[in-house]
Parts: structure tokens; sequence; C-alpha cells
């Protein structure tokens, strides 16, 4: 009894901890300030990160900013947001640019340059863990 008296203290602190550090960890959809539109669907924003829809519903051009493929947030978002692999996205984009159909997404390095492009690129859209937000960007939910 004495050992899990003493055991109980540590216990409830690693259940706690995570709870903490996944909220921050949360991957959120941004998109530059003079974005209109506030919600996606799954659907749409497969559509935006495949580089099918190009426009925003008011006719400006929606320009896409990703993460490496290797980028472990990318995996997240991709896998948690529009349902599909990241591999999957990649041969899209080959796709369009082999045969001449379209772009690949700007690619940036970090999600300090994800933050840093999306707030100063009109009509941007993105992605990156929460604790990275600041009020220059907003979020915008998926249905």
């Amino acid at each position: 009894m004495a050992v899990l008296t003493r055991l109980l203290p540590i216990m409830l602190l690693l259940m706690l901890a995570p709870a903490t550090s996944a909220d921050q960890r949360q991957v959120a959809l941004i998109v530059h300030p003079d974005v209109d539109t506030r919600t996606l669907t799954r659907d749409n924003a497969r559509a935006i990160f495949a580089m099918r829809q190009r426009t925003w519903p008011d006719g400006q051009a929606v320009r896409v900013f990703v993460l490496p493929g290797s980028h472990a947030v990318h995996g997240r978002f991709t896998k948690e947001h529009l349902a599909v692999y990241p591999h999957q996205l990649q041969l899209a984009w080959d796709r369009m640019v082999f045969s001449g159909t379209g772009q690949a997404p700007n690619r940036v390095s970090s999600q300090a340059e994800m933050l840093e492009r999306i707030a100063t690129t009109p009509g941007a859209l993105g992605y990156l863990e929460r604790e990275y937000l600041d009020d220059r960007v907003q979020v915008i939910s998926m249905e």
C-alpha cells in the first residue's frame, strides 16, 4: 500500500502531462487575414491541397504552403485533416507538374517560416501546430 501511495502522484502527473502538450501540438488550418472563408469541408480542403481548387469562393487566388513531406506536422495534417497519406498528395502534385496541368504548392522549411509566409501572402493557406499561432493569421475550422 505504501508503494501505491508513493506512485499515485507520479502516475497522475504522467496522465496529465500529455494532455497539455497534445493541445499545443494540435495542427491548425490557417489563412491570411484577408481570406473571407472561415470553414472548409474536408473535401474542399483536400481539393485545395491537391491543387485542384485554385480560387477562394470570392475569386481570390489560393496560395498553398506546405511543410516538407518528411516533416512530422505535414504527416499529421494530411492524415488527420485531409484523410490522405503524404505520399498520395506528392503523387498528385508530381502528376500535375509533369503533365503541365498545374503546379506543386509552395514548400516552406519550418513552422516559423509557414507562419511568416501565410501572414504576408494574400490568399495564403497552410497549417501549423497551435503553439506557433499568433494574431497575424486566421484559423479556419473544418466541417
